[in-house]
């Protein structure tokens, strides 16, 4: 008997995650697993425009010398590792009171 290959059905939250994947790889920002996660759980979006003023912004604060900088941005505040390049962490507005370890802020327009 011949075998049938299955078919490989992917959900949207894949679908959503290797959209928002690639599209911060043409911006060169890398999501890091738990930023991913916390956007998701807190339902935070990030769209294709938006990896481009993040990755305008961490240009901007790598050439004053920054290494670890909190990015608010709309409704959010991210945690970005500027030599890398990275977003390490994401949360909503209401979750920011104390930020330790960074050494510059960025408020994106």
């Amino acid at each position: 008997m011949a075998s049938v290959p299955k078919k490989v059905e992917t959900d949207s939250s894949k679908q959503q995650l290797f959209s928002k994947t690639l599209t911060a790889k043409k911006n060169n920002i890398k999501l890091s697993n738990h930023a991913q996660k916390r956007l998701d759980d807190r339902h935070l979006n990030l769209q294709a425009g938006d990896f481009a003023q993040i990755s305008k912004a961490i240009t901007e604060l790598k050439q004053k010398g920054s290494r670890e900088s909190l990015l608010l941005y709309k409704d959010m505040g991210l945690i970005a590792n500027v030599h890398n390049r990275t977003i390490i962490t994401a949360m909503n507005m209401g979750e920011i009171s104390t930020i330790t370890n960074i050494d510059s802020t960025k408020f994106i327009k």
